[in-house]
C-alpha cells in the first residue's frame, strides 16, 4: 500500500474549449471586433470551467498556467523579458506586442515557429543573443495561480523549464555564430528564482518545472548544466520562501539524465512510462529508485486517442511504488495533443468509441487508477473490466486486419521502392516536357479557404444544397484561382484545394482503415486547429481522390497544373495512429494506397505531382539510436509512393516549419526531383545546409512566410532569392512560398504572388544579362 493516498494530476488540458472559444476570441481581437478586455474574459472563463471540470472529474491537484492565448513557450519568452527589439516598438499595448511576437507586423517579421518535438504542435522559437537581458514578468501564473486558489482548488503552476527554454532557443539575427543561448542560464536562473518566490508568496506548494529537452541525447555539459540549474534554484531562498520543484519530462526516456534529477534536490520527478518511455522504469530500478522524492508517474499515453489498457498501467504503477514508496498518477503529457471528449462523437459507432480515450476519458482513466492504487482493484473492478473487454473488442473486429492489404504488402520488393532512372536523366526529360523558364515559380497547393467555401461545405452536411451545386461552387473556385495564378505570372500552377477541408483528413475520409471525427480539434499552433484522423484498420484505396478536380483544373490552362498528394509519413504523423502494430507497416499500407492515386494522376496526363511530406522531420525518434530505423523506412514508404513513374513525371515533395538539419540525408534518399521547404522566418538557413550536404537535385526554398499577415515586398523577396542564390546554383532554383496559403486572405496572396513573381523575373533577368 502506498504511504499516502495516491493523487490524480495532469500536465495540462486542452485551451480551446468545448467549441473553440478561444480560437474565435483571439481571432475577433485580431479583428478588432471585441476588446482586450473581452478577451481576458473569455480566457478567464475558460480557465474557470476547465478548472470546474477537472475538480469535478476527481483530479486533486489541478495544473495552473498551461493555459495560452497562443503559445507556452513564447509566454515563458514574455516571464523572463526576452522579447526582441523588433517588437518592443512594434505595438502600442503588451497584449500587441505579444502577438506581433506571435504573427509579426508590417514592420517586424515574428518569431521563428517550429515542431515542439516530435509532435504535431508548433511553438515560436525564443530570439537570444549575448545582449540579450532578462526581467521577470511573473504576473500570468500568478494570476492563472490565484484564481485557482481563490476557487478552493488545490493547485500546481506549471512552467517550462530553464534548460529546456535556453536549448529551444536560437540566436538572434545578427548574433556571432559560435554564441549558444545556453551559456545566458546564469543570467537567467535569478529570473527564474523570483518567480518562484512570487508564486510561493501567493501560496503555491509545488511547481513543476518541465525540461523535456533532457529526454533527448545530451552531452556532458548541458547534464552539467542542468544538475547545477536545480542545485541554485533549490539554493536560491529558504526553503520556505520557495515552492518545492517538481521536474517534469516526457515524450521519451530520460536515459542518463535520469539520474542528474534523481540526486539533484529537487523534491519531486514527473516521468513519462507510456511507449519508448516506458524505458523509464528500467532506469528508475537501475539506480535504486528515488524514494524521498515524490513520483508522478505518466502511464496513460497522452498523445494518443486509444482507451489506456488499465490493467497494464496498474502494473506498472505497482512497480513504481516498490521503486518510490509512493505515486501520484497522471497522463504522460499534457491533454493539450488530444481532442477534448469522445462523447461529442455521435457519428462514429458506438462499438468503436469504446476503443477510445480523449481528454475528459483520460482524465476519467487517470482518476480511476489513482482510485485502484489506494483502494486496491476491487475499488474499480467494473472499470477494470470495461477496459479488458473493450481491447478484446478491438483486437477482434474485421476492422483491423485485411488480408488482401496484408498480402500486397507482404509482396513489395526493393525495386517498387526505387525511380529506374537515375536524377540527372529525369530532369533532362522533365526540362523537354515542361519547358520552364529560369526560376521556375510555383505555389506550394492550397488558397484561401474563403467564408463562402466553409459555408457552402456546411451546408452541404447539413443538406441545404446539393452535391451537384457544391460541385459548381468549387468548380467556381478553381476556375478563379487557376485565373489568380495566370495573372501573378506563375509557372507551375495548383488547384488550390478547395474541396478540401484538411491535407490529411481530406484522405484519410477517403481511404479504409480511417475514422475521421467531427468535434475532434486539436490545437496545432496559435489559432489554427485540425482534426486528426484516427488510424483504426489496415489502409487501402477505394477508388481516384484527386485526379477529377486536378484534370478540371488542367483543362482550364496551358500551364502545368500539379497533383497534390498527402504522403505517407505525414498522415501518420498528423494522424492518432495505430498502437497495434509498427509504424512502418502502417506506413508501408498508407504508401501503397497512394501509389495508386500517383499511378492515375500520370495515366490522366498530368506531369508534376507533389507529396508533401511536411512531419518527415517531425515524427523522427527523440533518441539518435532510434535515427537509422525511422529514416528507413519512412524514406521507404515516400519512394514507394512514387517510385514507378516516367522520367518526364517530376516529382516534388514540401516540407515545412522544423529542423532539417539531422534529416538531410533522408531528404536526399525521398529522390523528389524537387523539394520545397520553409526558409523565409529562418533567412534561407535550410538552402546553405542543403548546399553545404552536397543535395544534388532542386530545390524551393521558400520565399513568402505564410503565417503572417505581412506582404512581403518585391526588394524583399528579391534579396531572398538572391541570398538563396549564394548557395544553390539557379538551374536547380524554384522561387515559391513557404507552405500552402489558405490560412491567407485572397488580397494578401494575389499580392504577395505578384510580388514573388517580379521578384524571381527581376532575378532571373539579371542572371541572363549576366549582371
Amino acid at each position: 500500500m502506498p504511504i499516502k493516498p495516491t493523487q490524480a494530476t495532469l500536465h495540462g488540458y486542452p485551451r480551446q474549449g468545448p467549441n473553440r472559444e478561444l480560437k474565435k476570441a483571439v481571432e475577433g481581437y485580431w479583428a478588432g471586433h471585441i476588446t482586450a478586455d473581452e478577451l481576458r474574459a473569455t480566457a478567464a472563463a475558460l480557465r474557470a470551467a476547465t478548472r470546474q471540470e477537472l475538480r469535478a472529474a476527481g483530479i486533486a491537484e489541478i495544473p495552473t498556467g498551461d493555459f495560452s492565448l497562443y503559445d507556452h513557450v513564447l509566454d515563458t519568452a514574455w516571464m523572463v523579458g526576452a522579447v526582441p527589439k523588433r517588437h518592443r516598438g512594434a505595438a502600442g499595448t503588451s497584449l500587441d506586442t505579444y502577438f506581433a511576437m506571435a504573427r509579426g507586423t508590417a514592420e517586424a517579421e515574428p518569431l521563428e515557429m517550429t515542431k515542439w518535438f516530435n509532435t504535431n504542435y508548433h511553438y515560436l522559437v525564443p530570439e537570444l543573443s549575448a545582449d540579450t537581458v532578462f526581467t521577470a514578468d511573473s504576473r500570468k501564473p500568478v494570476e492563472e495561480f490565484t484564481e485557482a486558489r481563490q476557487a478552493g482548488l488545490n493547485a500546481r503552476p506549471v512552467l517550462l523549464g530553464p534548460i529546456s527554454f535556453l536549448l529551444l532557443a536560437k540566436p538572434a539575427p545578427g548574433t556571432d555564430p559560435g554564441f549558444a543561448p545556453l551559456t545566458l542560464l546564469d543570467r537567467l536562473l535569478p529570473v527564474y528564482a523570483s518567480v518562484l518566490a512570487d508564486l510561493r508568496a501567493a501560496g503555491a506548494e509545488w511547481v513543476q518545472l518541465d525540461d523535456p529537452v533532457l529526454v533527448q541525447d545530451q552531452p556532458g555539459s548541458v547534464l552539467g548544466a542542468t544538475a547545477r540549474a536545480y542545485r541554485e534554484l533549490c539554493a536560491a531562498a529558504p526553503r520556505s520562501d520557495r515552492p518545492k520543484l517538481l521536474v517534469a519530462s516526457y515524450f521519451d526516456t530520460l536515459g542518463e539524465a535520469l539520474p542528474v534529477l534523481a540526486d539533484s534536490p529537487v523534491e519531486g520527478l514527473a516521468l513519462d512510462f507510456t511507449g519508448p518511455a516506458a524505458a523509464n522504469l528500467d532506469w528508475l530500478a537501475n539506480i535504486g529508485g528515488v524514494r524521498g522524492k515524490r513520483l508522478i508517474a505518466g502511464v496513460v499515453d497522452g498523445r494518443n486517442v486509444w482507451a489506456a489498457d488499465l490493467g497494464h498501467a496498474l502494473g506498472t504503477l505497482a512497480t513504481l511504488l516498490g521503486l518510490a514508496g509512493s505515486v501520484d498518477v497522471a497522463p504522460s503529457c499534457s491533454l493539450l495533443h488530444v481532442p477534448l471528449d469522445v462523447a461529442a462523437e455521435r457519428d462514429l459507432d458506438p462499438q468503436i468509441t469504446r476503443w477510445l480515450s480523449f481528454a475528459r476519458q483520460k482524465t476519467a482513466e487517470v482518476t480511476v487508477l489513482a482510485r485502484a492504487l489506494t483502494g486496491g482493484r476491487d475499488a474499480v473492478a467494473p472499470q477494470l473490466a470495461a477496459s479488458r473487454a473493450a481491447r478484446a473488442s478491438r483486437a477482434g473486429s474485421a476492422l483491423t486486419r485485411d488480408p488482401a492489404v496484408r498480402a500486397r504488402c507482404a509482396a513489395v520488393t526493393a525495386s517498387d521502392a526505387r525511380r529506374p532512372q537515375p536524377y540527372p536523366e529525369r530532369a533532362a526529360a522533365q526540362r523537354a516536357r515542361l519547358g520552364l523558364p529560369p526560376l521556375p515559380t510555383t505555389s506550394i497547393g492550397s488558397f484561401p479557404q474563403t467564408g463562402e467555401l466553409r459555408q457552402a461545405r456546411a451546408a452541404l452536411r447539413a443538406g441545404r444544397i446539393s452535391a451537384d451545386a457544391y460541385r459548381e461552387r468549387i468548380a467556381e473556385e478553381i476556375r478563379t484561382v487557376i485565373g489568380c495564378q495566370e495573372e501573378a505570372g506563375l509557372d507551375v500552377l495548383v488547384h488550390g484545394e478547395p474541396e478540401r477541408n484538411d491535407m490529411v483528413q481530406h484522405f484519410a475520409e477517403r481511404l479504409s482503415g480511417f475514422l475521421a471525427t467531427r468535434h475532434g480539434w486539436v490545437q496545432s499552433y496559435g489559432t489554427r486547429y485540425v482534426r486528426p484522423p484516427i488510424l483504426a484498420g489496415d489502409v487501402s484505396r477505394t477508388a481516384p481522390m484527386t485526379v477529377e478536380w486536378t484534370s478540371f483544373a488542367q483543362s482550364l490552362t496551358d500551364r502545368p497544373v500539379k497533383g497534390m498528394l498527402t504522403g505517407p509519413v505525414t498522415m501518420l504523423a498528423w494522424s492518432f495512429v495505430r498502437d497495434d502494430q509498427p509504424l512502418a507497416d502502417t506506413a508501408r499500407q498508407v504508401a501503397l494506397a497512394l501509389r495508386d492515386e500517383v499511378t492515375d494522376l500520370e495515366a490522366a496526363g498530368t506531369a508534376v505531382i507533389q507529396v508533401d511530406e511536411p512531419a518527415l522531420r517531425e515524427l523522427l525518434p527523440l533518441r539518435r539510436a532510434a535515427h537509422p530505423s525511422y529514416t528507413r523506412w519512412a524514406t521507404e514508404a515516400f519512394r514507394l509512393t512514387t517510385g514507378r513513374v516516367r522520367a518526364d513525371t517530376q516529382i516534388h515533395t514540401h516540407m515545412c516549419y522544423a529542423e532539417f538539419g539531422e534529416i538531410l540525408s533522408a531528404i536526399d534518399d525521398l529522390d523528389a526531383d524537387v523539394i520545397s521547404l520553409e526558409a523565409a522566418r529562418s533567412r534561407m538557413g535550410i538552402a546553405a545546409e542543403l548546399a553545404a550536404s552536397g543535395y544534388p537535385r532542386a530545390v524551393g526554398p521558400g520565399v513568402y512566410d505564410i503565417h503572417s499577415p505581412r506582404i512581403p515586398g518585391v526588394g524583399e523577396l528579391t534579396a531572398l532569392i538572391e541570398q538563396a542564390l549564394r548557395a544553390l546554383p539557379s538551374s536547380r532554383l524554384w522561387i515559391n512560398p513557404d507552405c500552402g496559403l489558405k490560412t491567407r486572405t485572397t488580397d494578401e496572396v494575389q499580392a504577395a504572388l505578384r510580388n514573388m513573381v517580379t521578384a524571381a523575373r527581376n532575378v532571373s533577368g539579371r542572371l541572363r544579362d549576366g549582371a
